[in-house]
């Protein structure tokens, strides 16, 4: 976990990056009040020497601060972390090693179900699902970087197939194992600290659901789910409490 002095030097790095130009100390203590933090000029003007002396930012005359690579990279790093304290820290702890069996547990109980969900689905698919499917994919693709909202599509994708395979009995089931609303974000986390992403495996699914080729799509959702495994394995093998 990073760990900052406090909250005010995170949204101060925020106010920064989201100028795109040099801002001096009265503007960031003004646009901190929107934040819900009332701190005075001259205290802003402290927390930004001892951002500068971290090498987070950097004083461009007397127009103000900029941030330096190194603060942009700190920057991201801390609005991942403060996207996953969205979910609290039941969802947070799944990240913690001893958690690392029973996610790959439910990814491969998913794997059993949502393959057969999806062959069901491309033989139902109507014309209309499959516009459905595309504008998830196309709302998702916009916010691929934004692991909260890219949960949300995500979410949304698995349910709408699962829909379309009009068995009740899977869809519930693959409600149950996914966790949906809970997993997502979380695994959106570790496959883009991966460098990986959903949404390729997606439009591979959905192509060949437009095909109506139940088996090609059952095999893409396999390898969906088997992508997924492979990022969380790698993800272990990266985190610092490995």
């Amino acid at each position: 976990m990073i760990q900052m002095k406090n909250d005010n030097e995170f949204f101060m790095l925020k106010i920064i990056e989201s100028a795109g130009y040099p801002v001096g100390s009265g503007i960031i203590s003004e646009k901190l009040k929107g934040y819900g933090f009332n701190i005075s000029e001259a205290t802003v003007g402290r927390t930004l020497r001892e951002l500068d002396s971290k090498g987070y930012t950097t004083k461009i005359g007397f127009r103000g601060r900029t941030l330096t690579a190194k603060g942009r990279n700190m920057l991201n790093n801390l609005k991942q972390e403060y996207e996953l304290k969205q979910y609290g820290n039941e969802l947070i702890s799944l990240l913690k090693a001893e958690n690392k069996k029973e996610l790959i547990d439910i990814l491969i109980a998913r794997k059993a179900i949502e393959s057969e969900l999806t062959r069901l689905a491309t033989i139902n698919a109507e014309e209309r699902d499959i516009k459905i499917l595309q504008n998830i994919i196309k709302s998702h693709d916009r916010h691929v970087d934004d692991i909260v909202v890219g949960g949300v599509y995500d979410v949304k994708f698995h349910k709408y197939i699962a829909k379309m395979a009009q068995n009740k009995v899977l869809e519930a089931a693959m409600g149950l194992i996914r966790k949906q609303d809970q997993l997502s974000p979380i695994l959106g986390y570790m496959r883009k600290k991966v460098k990986s992403t959903v949404v390729s495996d997606h439009k591979e699914i959905l192509k060949a659901m437009i095909k109506k080729d139940p088996e090609v799509a059952e095999k893409a959702m396999v390898t969906h789910i088997e992508n997924l495994i492979r990022d969380v394995n790698k993800y272990w093998e990266k985190a610092d409490f490995i």
